[in-house]
């Protein structure tokens, strides 16, 4: 099986933010509260969610920040869904 081809970019980014996107590309779609805070990764296909040890509040907030995902509204009104940037 061939392995699927993630983005090459050419900042530097650190493990955790590098593991977000990972998830986010291979249909993962990250939930925070509407703090940023309390990340959590859910499967789209099977509802599954996970809680991400690497993230917090600050790794979403730089990857907001560099363009990399962006906010839309979640399944309740205090939760917030980042889906990855169109570039």
């Amino acid at each position: 099986m061939a392995k699927k081809k993630t983005a090459h970019l050419t900042l530097k980014l650190t493990e955790g933010e590098q593991d977000l996107l990972s998830h986010l590309e291979n249909g993962y779609q990250l939930e925070t509260d509407s703090l940023g805070g309390n990340p959590v990764l859910r499967h789209l296909k099977d509802d599954e969610i996970i809680r991400p040890l690497s993230a917090n509040a600050s790794t979403v907030k730089a990857l907001e920040k560099r363009r990399l995902i962006r906010a839309g509204k979640g399944r309740n009104p205090l939760t917030l869904v980042w889906r990855l940037s169109k570039r």
